[in-house]
Parts: structure tokens; C-alpha cells; sequence
């Protein structure tokens, strides 16, 4: 039926613009020219994909051709430093941590690091304690500050990661996150099999945060730049 096709089509159109609008569908590519190395400070509550997703990120830019370091700063989560290093290993990039140290001098070590040896782009893990907001507000507030000692603007990202088959649960951290911290792009981890990630929209059209790469798999290549006409078409497949 040709009217049913074009309401569909009218329907994919409307959810794929309502993206652009958050400026979700500009590629992203660290500006090099302005800012090196570029500093992009990964949040996220535990549990959503966020060392996994540091390792693919470190992966993709490494394979753009850039040269990659990571900083372990959720310092006080042996597991979360043990995974990070195993995917640093993976991706083939550098990675300081100092086990139990306080997170923003790790911060502050892989920058320095970063400038003497002329890396590219440093990627930041954090811890995702968003239950104890104050402490978590002032432990991002430390790492931004000793970072902007060392490099002009830094951080110059700041990626919240959500799993995109939590639905009004990660609205509610995004929501939370934009209140401790200035987020400038999503990451939506789990959009494997059957999660829909429609809250994404929800996201997009309140906090107006552009959403800059999807996680649709466990392997270190399957971390996606976001393109929301794709991604519409995905989600009615479904």
C-alpha cells in the first residue's frame, strides 16, 4: 500500500532529523589543529560497557592513524584497571595506571605523558560512583583541573557511555551526568540484537547531546560512528 509506505517513510524522515538536530550525525574527528594531544574524559556508571568501549575508541583511532594513550582513572576498581589494560594490550596502545593513586594525578601523568611524547589523543577512564554525586562532582572537577594545567581547554571531550538496553534508566544517568559534568557526546553500548535504543531520541531531543558512537558487539572493531538514517532503518527492522 503506497499510503502506508509513505507515512513510513514520513515517519523514518522525522526520527532520523530529530537526531541531526543534536548535531548526531556530524562525524567525529578530534581536532588536531586546535587542540594536542586531544583529551577526551570517558564517563559513565559501572556496568554499561565503558573500558570496553575505551578500548574500541583507542582501536578506532589508532586505526585512523593517530596515536593513542589511556589513563586509567577510575583508580580504586582493580577490575575496571585490569580490563582497561587488557584492552589497551588488544588495541595496542599505551596505558598508565597507578593502582589505588589518586584519579586526577593518573590524569595528570598520561597528559604529561601524552605532550613529551607527542600522542594524539588521550582517552580518560573515570569511576561511574554516580550514587555519591558530590564526590563524584569533585573528583571530575580535580581531573579537569590538573588537565587544563597541562593542555589549553582540556578536557576537550567529555563522552558519557550508556547501555542502550536500559532505556528510562539511561535517560535518567544522562540526565544526572549533564548535572556533574559538561557532556558533549553519548556512546550507546548493547545495540546488539534486540535493544532498540529509542531512548536515544529522548536523550537527544532533551539534553541536546549528539551521539557519537554506537556499540553493536563484543569485538574490538564493532564500535561504530553514529548514523542516525541507519539507524532509524535499524530500529524498524526490528
Amino acid at each position: 500500500d503506497r499510503s502506508e509506505e509513505n507515512i513510513l517513510k514520513s515517519i523514518k524522515t522525522t526520527l532520523s532529523d530529530e537526531l541531526k538536530k543534536s548535531y548526531s550525525d556530524t562525524e567525529f574527528i578530534p581536532n588536531l589543529e586546535q587542540h594536542k594531544p586531544y583529551v577526551i574524559l570517558i564517563v559513565g556508571v559501572n556496568g554499561v560497557g565503558k573500558t570496553t568501549t575505551i578500548g574500541k575508541l583507542a582501536y578506532n583511532f589508532k586505526k585512523s592513524g593517530l596515536r593513542v594513550i589511556v589513563g586509567a582513572a577510575d583508580t580504586f576498581r582493580a577490575a575496571a584497571n585490569e580490563q582497561l589494560e587488557i584492552w589497551a594490550k588488544r588495541a595496542e596502545v599505551e596505558i598508565v595506571q597507578k593502582k589505588g593513586a589518586d584519579p586526577s594525578s593518573v590524569a595528570f601523568d598520561t597528559v604529561s605523558i601524552a605532550i613529551k611524547d607527542n600522542i594524539d589523543v588521550v582517552l580518560i577512564d573515570t569511576a561511574g560512583r554516580l550514587h555519591n554525586k558530590h564526590n563524584l562532582m569533585e573528583e571530575l572537577r580535580k581531573i579537569k583541573k590538573v588537565i587544563e594545567k597541562k593542555s589549553e581547554h582540556a578536557p576537550h571531550d567529555t563522552f558519557l557511555v550508556v547501555d542502550g538496553n536500559t532505556g528510562q534508566n539511561a535517560m535518567m544517568q544522562a540526565e544526572e551526568f549533564a548535572k556533574v559534568t559538561n557532556i558533549s557526546g553519548l556512546i550507546i553500548t548493547k545495540l546488539d540484537g534486540t535493544a532498540k535504543g529509542g531512548m536515544i531520541f529522548q536523550i537527544c531531543s532533551k539534553l541536546k547531546i549528539p551521539v557519537r558512537f554506537i556499540g553493536i558487539g563484543e569485538g574490538i572493531e564493532d564500535l561504530q560512528t553514529f548514523d542516525s538514517d541507519k539507524f532509524v532503518e535499524a530500529i524498524f527492522d526490528n
